[in-house]
């Protein structure tokens, strides 16, 4: 009895409720694991669709790249005509974050950079490689708004041309002051103000 005693004492005070207080926080660690193992998994579920994300814009993007690039050549060859225009990629290894760099050289000017050429030379660069995007990815219609406004009759005439073939694929709606534009057109539709300040759109259709 004595030494039971001793031992007894020895165990010090004894918590009556500690195993169900195990029971409880073994519970609880096990749900918190649960949760861990889930938000584990979902990141591994998004880091993969990240992964196949960027693997899809890579092929896209190189696709739309390269199709916008030969046309690009195409149509700066009909806006300028003896002259040479590209576009090249500023990181070819890094297609996720590259810049893409326009090259344009008119006939008899050899130019590095854009803002050497006239105001005049930078519109018809834009517009073609606007053109390029169009026929490389083309929709049903364009909407344009004065886009040669700043260029000369010569320019403007390469303009229509280059209107002509993308024509043959969408249709055009052109907002223009230019004479020449609008003999290229289909159909012409305008604004003419009434009495009292009303204004009314006219159309005119014309055989081509």
């Amino acid at each position: 009895l004595e030494k039971a005693k001793r031992d007894l004492a020895a165990l010090g005070k004894v918590n009556p409720l500690a195993g169900e207080e195990y029971d409880a926080l073994e519970t609880r660690n096990q749900y918190l694991n649960d949760q861990r193992n889930d938000v584990v998994k979902s990141r591994d579920d998004l880091m993969k669709l990240i992964r196949d994300l960027d693997s899809t814009m890579v092929s896209v993007f190189k696709s739309a790249f390269d199709d916008t690039g030969a046309a690009f050549e195409k149509m700066f060859a009909t806006l300028f005509p003896g002259g040479t225009g590209r576009l090249r990629l500023d990181d070819p290894d890094d297609l996720l974050a590259t810049g893409v760099i326009v090259e344009a050289s008119p006939a008899g000017k050899r130019v590095k950079q854009l803002s050497l050429l006239s105001g005049g030379e930078r519109s018809l660069t834009a517009l073609a490689l606007l053109f390029a995007i169009f026929t490389a990815r083309p929709s049903p219609f364009y909407v344009m708004d004065e886009v040669e406004a700043a260029l000369d009759d010569v320019n403007l005439t390469r303009l229509i041309n280059a209107f002509n073939e993308l024509r043959e694929h969408a249709q055009l709606i052109i907002i223009t002051h230019q004479q020449c534009t609008m003999s290229i057109a289909d159909a012409r539709y305008g604004l003419r103000r009434r009495s009292a300040g009303a204004t009314a759109v006219v159309s005119q259709g014309l055989s081509r």
